[in-house]
Order: structure tokens, then C-alpha cells, then sequence
């Protein structure tokens, strides 16, 4: 994964700078995350490594199968990585991009483990405390864990914050042992 990451990369680069020379981070990002979806494609995927098909006809087909949501920019960006004969590397591509959009935006991904479902209320309150501790836009995804028993964890890159009422009782119990 690491390799295909690598190749990417300087691609997604390209990208980024070129949709924030625009003035285009948004629909590039959407551009990105379409031919991404096409090449992923079983039936499109079992083409890119096919000797027989020219790279012109690849960047046909997914620019043909997008249609006009890759625009001129994207059409151009796809042929470009046809001819390098990087079209499977959209994937890793979109998501670099999007972590690169991402940061320019100032947004962070924060994942919250509660033992129990979330409702508005208290996510509103967690994105807020959450806003002001990161000085950034906060973007929560929420998933439950019953096994927490109560409380909650919170992920935001190398931020890890361990509210459960688990990992209490797991220090209650080392320090009665100890």
C-alpha cells in the first residue's frame, strides 16, 4: 500500500494545486471521487492492466462513463494518468487529495466510539468542545461500541481521548492490583 500511495501522491499534489489555483477544491474533489468510483469499477478495473487497450481508449472510457462531472480540468487529468498508465492509482489519488483539501480548509475528521447512540443534541455540544479545543471545523463520524459500557473515545489524527467508562474501570482495577 505504501508503493501505491507513493505514485499518488505527487499526483494528488498536482491536483491540489491546480483546483487551489482555480479557485476549485470542491468540484475537483468531486471530479476525483467519480473517476475514482469508475475505475473501481470490476469491469473497468480488469481493462487497466489489459496490454490490448490503449491508453487514449482508457481515458475515454471513464471520462465517457463520469461524464460531466470530471469537466475539461478532470478529462485532462485523466488522460494525463492514461498515458502514464496510472489510472488504478484514482483511488489513493482522491483520498490524498481530500486529506490535502482538507487541511486547507482547516477541517478535521473526529471519530466518536460511544457505548450508546449520539443524538443531536450532544453532538452539537461535543462538535463545538471539539471546535474550540483543535481551533478547527470539526466533521464527526459517530460509531458505538457497546463493549465501552459508557463514555466515550474520541479520535482526531494522533489525538486519542479515552472518556469509556472501560478504561476507568481497567485503571481502578491495575492500581487495586498493583
Amino acid at each position: 500500500m505504501a508503493d501505491r500511495l507513493t505514485i499518488a501522491r505527487p499526483y494528488a499534489r498536482a491536483a491540489f494545486e491546480e483546483a487551489r489555483a482555480n479557485g476549485g477544491l470542491a468540484p475537483w474533489s468531486d471530479a476525483l471521487q467519480v473517476a475514482a468510483q469508475v475505475v473501481q469499477d470490476p469491469r473497468v478495473e480488469s481493462l487497466l492492466g489489459n496490454p490490448h487497450v490503449t491508453p487514449e481508449e482508457l481515458a475515454q472510457l471513464v471520462t465517457g462513463i463520469a461524464g460531466s462531472k470530471l469537466g475539461a480540468q478532470g478529462a485532462n487529468f485523466v488522460r494525463t494518468l492514461a498515458d502514464n498508465r496510472r489510472l488504478a492509482y484514482l483511488p489513493e489519488i482522491a483520498t490524498l487529495f481530500d486529506t490535502l483539501k482538507d487541511a486547507a480548509e482547516g477541517v478535521e475528521d473526529v471519530t466518536v466510539t460511544s457505548a450508546a447512540p449520539l443524538d443531536e443534541a450532544q453532538r452539537r455540544k461535543l462538535s463545538a468542545a471539539l471546535e474550540r479545543r483543535l481551533r478547527r471545523k470539526v466533521r464527526l463520524h459517530c460509531e458505538i461500541d457497546p463493549a465501552l459500557i459508557g463514555g466515550a473515545l474520541l479520535r482526531a489524527g494522533d489525538l486519542v481521548i479515552d472518556g469509556s467508562l472501560r478504561t476507568r474501570l481497567e485503571r481502578i482495577a491495575y492500581e487495586l492490583t498493583a
